[in-house]
């Protein structure tokens, strides 16, 4: 079971990454791979280098229970040093196994762009992209909206400061959250807010994740005691989801 709070579990046929945005700046990830790699535990021996784990791919078939899977929560599928054909691999896996759903997020939106205009989406593949800030994240909306998928989400995460309007045509889900860790860097209460007050009139589904290390009042504290509640709510909304007969 994944400790995100959007998901069951993760998936990653690839691990490792490099930075590309300040959205990058304190990777999750990276801090988790190098710990991994530490204790020795397979995968991870190249610490945060790319590498395609081709032994993975089969993992979601052994599991007959319908999942909410994370696609590569320690990589990015679409960076340039994963091939096509491994692309390929995985997405055949997500088509033979539509009793799961796969929620495949990414800050190389023009790559996936680019993959997608000469494959289809399988119908339970969720496609996502990240958006920290305007200048970086918000580009990578208009990628998005370019392909033809049965379901699109954002993930505002960390958020770093006022987006303003955001396009919403065609999203389907929006997830936002502050940052966590030491060097966590704050997310306001208004900014949060206005992308929430978008998404209801937008008719799109919100969940707010977290406030992360920094609370609502500008006080750093532990994750779990700033919480995630925004304006007094827990916001968990997510789209609909159908499951297919095995």
């Amino acid at each position: 079971m994944s400790k995100i709070e959007w998901t069951e579990q993760t998936w990653n046929p690839v691990t490792g990454c490099t930075k590309i945005s300040p959205g990058c700046k304190h990777c999750y990830a990276e801090t988790m791979s190098k710990r991994l790699q530490a204790m020795g535990a397979p995968g991870y021996e190249n610490g945060f280098k790319l590498s395609l784990m081709p032994d993975r791919l089969s993992q979601p078939m052994k599991r007959k229970k319908p999942t909410m899977y994370f696609v590569n929560s320690m990589s990015d599928l679409f960076q340039d040093g994963v091939p096509f054909e491994f692309i390929e691999k995985v997405m055949a896996v997500v088509e033979e196994t539509p009793w799961h759903t796969y929620q495949i997020l990414t800050k190389r939106s023009a790559r996936m762009h680019q993959y997608f205009q000469s494959h289809s989406v399988p119908d339970n593949a969720w496609l996502g992209v990240s958006v920290e800030d305007k200048e970086y994240g918000k580009p990578r909306i208009r990628d998005l909206q370019k392909i033809k998928a049965r379901t699109r989400f954002l993930s505002i995460e960390p958020l770093l400061e006022d987006l303003g309007k955001l396009p919403l045509s065609n999203i389907h889900w929006v997830i936002v959250g502050g940052e966590s860790g030491i060097s966590a860097r704050p997310m306001q209460e208004t900014w949060a807010l206005k992308v929430r007050d978008q998404c209801k009139k937008a008719g799109v589904e919100f969940f707010f994740k977290q406030w992360g290390t920094w609370g609502k009042d500008g006080i750093k504290r532990s994750k779990k005691a700033n919480g995630r509640k925004l304006e007094g709510k827990t916001w968990d909304r997510m789209p609909t989801i159908t499951v297919a007969v095995q």
